[in-house]
């Protein structure tokens, strides 16, 4: 009997395409022939989607950049020069992360940017005040004001921690914010919260 030349590397390496091919419709899943050509494209189609993904974010971190730069009076073009003359090293993902989830913090990071396209010195460590509590009254009042129910509503969605566009969400998916865990920093709420709040109601 004949030997069959390099048999068992053989199987080993159809079955190996054949396991990449599993689920695909058709004998492109069970005939080696069309599995090979059909695992082939797939790798290629693949490639072009990891970077066709790397496009979509970069496009959406810039939008939301240039959204955060806007409310402070500065375009996208003149906060990225600023940021270089300001030796501010933050790449487009921290940027767009920062304009979503704290504005306190994005927008001193926007003056910054803007000292430095004025010629202005530049405060390397940036400072934000957060007004974590409410005010609370002084001993010496002995009585009570009388304050109507539209302020203390107010007054209560103030004492709420939550960033713009969680606050946006919410309207959205009719969620109430003073019900939602904040798991941002300082207990700030944000938009995942609101969405993870009415995925639960559901």
């Amino acid at each position: 009997m004949a030997r069959t030349s390099r048999s068992v590397h053989a199987r080993k390496k159809r079955r190996k395409v054949l396991d990449q091919a599993k689920g695909y419709r058709g004998t492109k899943h069970s005939s080696y022939k069309r599995a090979k050509e059909q695992v082939w494209k797939s790798g290629v189609y693949a490639y072009e989607g990891r970077k066709q993904r790397k496009r979509d974010f970069r496009a959406l971190w810039i939008q939301r950049i240039n959204a955060g730069a806007r409310e402070h009076g500065l375009s996208y073009s003149r906060l990225i020069h600023g940021l270089r003359l300001a030796e501010i090293d933050l790449d487009r993902k921290i940027l767009a992360d920062l304009a979503v989830t704290e504005p306190e913090i994005f927008g001193a990071i926007v003056s910054q940017a803007k000292n430095a396209l004025d010629g202005k010195p530049v405060d390397r460590r940036v400072e934000v005040e957060r007004s974590t509590e409410p005010e609370q009254p002084s001993p010496s009042d002995s009585r009570t004001p009388e304050v109507p129910v539209a302020e203390l509503e107010e007054a209560s969605d103030e004492v709420i921690e939550a960033t713009d566009a969680a606050r946006r969400k919410a309207e959205e998916l009719n969620v109430d914010v003073s019900s939602v865990e904040g798991t941002g920093q300082g207990g700030r709420i944000t938009v995942g919260d609101v969405e993870r709040a009415a995925g639960e109601d559901e």
